[in-house]
């Protein structure tokens, strides 16, 4: 295994590290290490359920990028109490306080009633402020109701609430391409309403979509730097099965990233972010008996090293190509 470099946050007059990393943030930010509890509350998509569309987005898996947990039949109330469980067991190891991150993961988890949202949140409150110490809650740019974000914002009267909402790709014929059935432009409304509501943004983006050439990864970026969200979550595609790309993989139409491709891409799509955004994932992993391709044999770390070297090589850093901006926050 590669040895970890340091990404801590520099002293006063020692130059930053090339990237804003989430572990050390979340230490500096909490105090304490914090650990996410991946919840499922069992809902749905707005392109699975016929509103928008069917089938999901090409690269979704029938759980909705979640963990299917609530399907086995673990309600969300023991989910989360086995979630923290397990944390506890880490605080054991640890000698110290270990705060948990709620999220709600699986599927579109504002794409419900007002009363469903409340339930759901519901189940947290004998957690907030004590294990609990964020809820992050994962849903599309197109499911952001008011009443949503009103919850959301009195909620994070109590506890950081993170907003977590899909990209992908700023480029609205690959999202039509890979079903998301949304716009960028609904995206750039989403995280504006989620600014004004007091909530931080965590925007995701996926590299190698098809149809998103090189140039999509700094176009990707430009469009999460320029709205500002606070995190921001990166991984190349994968194919997985009981997906609509499996088939189109096997037809021999797709041909994923390899690990080199990938580290160029990133590079480019760190180096187009706003230094100050926090990259809360680099890369993303599958149960391996899910994962179609690519096989690259590393383990994350390892991308994030190979990361790191590309940007030495480059003389770069996270944001070296991001416009300076003075205007005020859009929020």
């Amino acid at each position: 295994m590669l040895p970890h470099r340091s990404l801590q946050p520099s002293r006063p007059g020692e130059e930053p590290p090339p990237l804003r990393t989430l572990a050390p943030w979340l230490r500096e930010t909490f105090g304490r290490p914090v650990h996410r509890v991946a919840l499922d509350a069992g809902s749905t998509c707005p392109n699975r359920d016929g509103s928008r569309g069917r089938g999901g987005c090409t690269y979704c898996d029938v759980e909705g990028s979640g963990t299917g947990a609530l399907k086995s039949g673990q309600d969300l109330a023991q989910q989360l109490a086995a979630g923290l469980e397990r944390i506890a067991r880490r605080r054991k190891r640890s000698q110290g306080p270990v705060g948990a991150i709620a999220y709600l993961q699986s599927y579109t988890n504002t794409y419900v009633e007002s009363e469903r949202l409340r339930e759901v949140l519901a189940v947290l409150e004998p957690y907030l402020e004590r294990e609990v110490v964020c809820v992050s809650v994962a849903t599309r740019p197109d499911c952001l109701s008011d009443e949503a974000l009103e919850e959301l914002s009195r909620l994070a009267r109590r506890v950081a609430v993170w907003v977590e909402l899909g990209l992908e790709a700023a480029d609205d014929a690959v999202l039509l391409a890979a079903n998301r059935l949304h716009t960028v432009a609904e995206f750039e409304d989403a995280v504006r309403r989620a600014h004004g509501a007091k909530l931080a943004v965590i925007g995701h983006a996926i590299l190698g979509l098809p149809g998103d050439g090189p140039e999509g990864a700094a176009r990707t970026a430009s469009v999460l730097a320029r709205t500002r969200c606070e995190g921001v979550k990166v991984h190349h595609l994968m194919i997985l099965r009981r997906t609509q790309l499996a088939a189109q993989w096997q037809r021999g139409e797709i041909e994923p990233l390899t690990l080199e491709t990938y580290i160029t891409y990133l590079a480019d799509f760190v180096e187009h972010l706003g230094p100050e955004q926090v990259l809360h994932r680099l890369t993303g992993d599958s149960p391996p008996e899910a994962l179609l391709a690519p096989h690259w044999g590393v383990h994350k770390n390892a991308v994030r090293e190979a990361l790191l070297d590309e940007l030495a090589r480059r003389g770069t850093r996270q944001g070296s190509r991001c416009p300076r901006r003075s205007e005020p926050d859009p929020g």
